[in-house]
C-alpha cells in the first residue's frame, strides 16, 4: 500500500511503525475470510482491510477521529485472526493499537461511553474493586431486564453465580519445587482472574511445583495492562506494564528466572509485546528482557516431564484467539491434554472468536452475543463432557451459556497428574 506521510510525521515512532505496517498491506482481502465481525456484519469497513483504510486516512492526514471511524474501530475484537491469515505479514495488532491511542487522544465520546469506559478502566484491573463490583452486580442481576442501556445490562449478566474468596496463593511469595528443582519461574497472577476464578492460579501452582518448578509470585506485579491498552488508554496500560517489568526484573537480577509463566493468554499476548510498547522509553532493555522470558503456561509445560495417563473424559478444546493468533500457539494445549489421556475434540471454525475479547462483551454486547452463540453451538455439537480453554475471558463467556463445565486447561492437567478434581466438574457453577 502506498503511503504519503511527511518526514516530520515519520519522526514519531508510532507513525513510523504504522507506515511500515501499512506499506506491507497489498489489499488482497484474505483477512476478510477469517474476520469475525465481517462474517457477522458483511461490511467492508468492519473487516481488517476496511479498518486499515480508515486508519491510513486518519493518520496520514493527521486528523482527529470521527464517529464513523470510531464505530468501526470499536467493533474490532483484536482477535488477530487476520494476522494468522495475512500472506504479507501485516502486523495489524500494532496498527490498531496505535489507532486506538489516537482515537482516545482526539475524539470526545458521548457521555455514557466515557463513563462506561472510565468505570471499566478503574475497576477491572484491580481485583479488590472488581470483586466488590461483582458482588453488587450479583445482587442487581435479577433486575437486569429493567436496564435500558444494553451495555449496563451486559455488565450485570457478567456476574457469576459464585464469586470466590481471595486465594492466599495470589499473594507475593515463593512456592518450592517438589523434588529436584528444574526451573525457577514467576507466575503472573493477573487481575480479573483473581476475582473471577481462583482455581486457575491454584491449579497452575500445584502443577508447576509438582513437575519441578520453583514458582515465584513477585511482589509488585499485577495487571498486565491489556484491558486499558485495548481501550487506547496508553498512560494507564503503560503504567501497569512498567510495574510488572520492575517487579520481574528484581527477580531476574536476584535469584534469576527461567520463564515468566502466564496462564491468561490475553495477558500473554500483551506481555510478549512489552518490548515494542517500551521501545522508545528508558525501560526498553528491561521490557525486552521480560518479553523474551514471557511464556504461556502450555509452552513451559511442554518443557517438563508431564506423565502419560488415561482419562475417561471427552474434552472440547476452545482455542483462545490471543493464544492461537496472538501468540501462534496452536498445538501445545491439545498435545498436553492428549498426553495425560483425555480425548480431545475441536469445534468447527475453531479460528473464530467467542466474542469475549477483554471488555468487548461489555462494550459491544450484541456482536459479542452473536459470536458467543456461534461458538457455543459448534462446541455443543461435539457433545463434550467438559470444555477447556486457556483464557479467563473465554471461560466466562462460553461458560455462561454451556450446559457442560468450562475450565482452564491447567485444571484438567493438574487433576490428571495428582491434583484435586476441578470444582466445576462437580457442578457447572461458572
Amino acid at each position: 500500500m502506498q503511503t504519503n506521510f511527511t518526514p516530520e510525521q515519520l519522526m514519531d515512532p508510532g507513525i513510523k511503525r504504522a507506515n511500515e505496517i501499512l506499506r506491507a498491506c497489498v489489499h488482497c482481502g484474505f483477512c476478510t475470510a477469517t474476520c469475525p465481525t465481517y462474517a457477522v456484519l458483511g461490511d467492508e469497513l468492519d473487516s481488517p482491510r476496511g479498518r486499515i483504510y480508515l486508519i491510513k486516512d486518519m493518520l496520514e492526514n493527521d486528523r482527529p477521529a470521527d464517529a464513523k471511524i470510531v464505530k468501526h474501530l470499536d467493533r474490532c475484537l483484536s482477535c488477530l485472526a487476520c494476522m494468522t491469515t495475512c500472506p504479507s505479514g501485516v502486523h495489524y495488532m500494532h496498527l490498531i493499537d496505535h489507532a486506538r491511542v489516537h482515537v482516545e487522544k482526539t475524539y470526545k465520546r458521548p457521555v455514557m461511553d466515557r463513563l462506561l469506559r472510565w468505570t471499566l478502566a478503574k475497576i477491572l484491573p484491580y481485583p479488590g474493586r472488581f470483586r466488590v463490583a461483582l458482588m453488587g452486580a450479583k445482587i442487581a442481576k435479577p433486575l437486569r431486564h429493567l436496564m435500558p442501556e444494553p451495555r449496563l445490562k451486559a455488565m450485570l449478566e457478567m456476574a457469576p453465580a459464585r464469586i470466590p474468596a481471595p486465594s492466599r496463593n495470589d499473594e507475593a511469595q515463593v512456592f518450592p519445587a517438589k523434588g529436584a528443582r528444574k526451573m525457577r519461574v514467576a507466575l503472573m497472577t493477573g487481575c480479573a482472574q483473581k476475582a473471577l476464578d481462583t482455581d486457575i492460579n491454584d491449579a497452575t501452582i500445584r502443577l508447576l511445583t509438582r513437575l519441578g518448578c520453583e514458582v515465584v509470585v513477585a511482589k509488585g506485579a499485577g495487571c498486565c495492562g491489556a484491558l486499558t491498552h485495548h481501550m487506547g488508554k496508553e498512560a494507564d496500560s503503560h503504567g501497569a506494564a512498567a510495574k510488572n517489568i520492575r517487579a520481574w526484573m528484581r527477580e531476574i537480577e536476584g535469584d534469576g528466572l527461567d520463564a515468566i509463566v502466564i496462564n491468561t493468554s490475553g495477558c500473554g499476548t500483551t506481555v510478549k509485546d512489552y518490548g515494542h510498547m517500551f521501545r522508545s522509553s528508558e525501560l526498553a532493555d528491561e521490557a525486552a528482557q521480560v518479553a523474551a522470558l514471557a511464556k504461556d503456561v502450555s509452552e513451559v509445560l511442554m518443557l517438563l516431564d508431564l506423565p502419560e495417563g488415561q482419562q475417561d473424559l471427552k474434552v472440547a478444546y476452545h482455542a483462545a484467539c490471543s493464544l492461537q493468533h496472538g501468540q501462534q500457539i496452536k498445538t501445545h494445549p491439545k498435545t498436553l491434554l492428549k498426553r495425560v489421556g483425555f480425548e480431545v475434540v475441536e469445534p468447527q471454525d475453531s479460528h473464530l472468536c467467542c466474542g469475549s475479547a477483554g471488555t468487548y462483551n461489555l462494550l459491544q454486547p450484541e456482536l459479542s452475543k452473536n459470536l458467543k452463540e456461534r461458538k457455543i453451538k459448534t462446541l455443543s455439537a461435539k457433545t463434550p463432557d467438559v470444555v477447556a480453554a486457556g483464557n479467563i475471558g473465554c471461560i466466562m463467556q462460553i461458560g455462561s451459556g454451556m450446559d457442560v463445565p468450562v475450565v482452564h486447561t491447567v485444571e484438567l492437567l493438574d487433576w490428571a497428574t495428582g491434583g484435586p478434581k476441578p470444582p466445576k466438574l462437580f457442578s457447572n457453577r461458572s
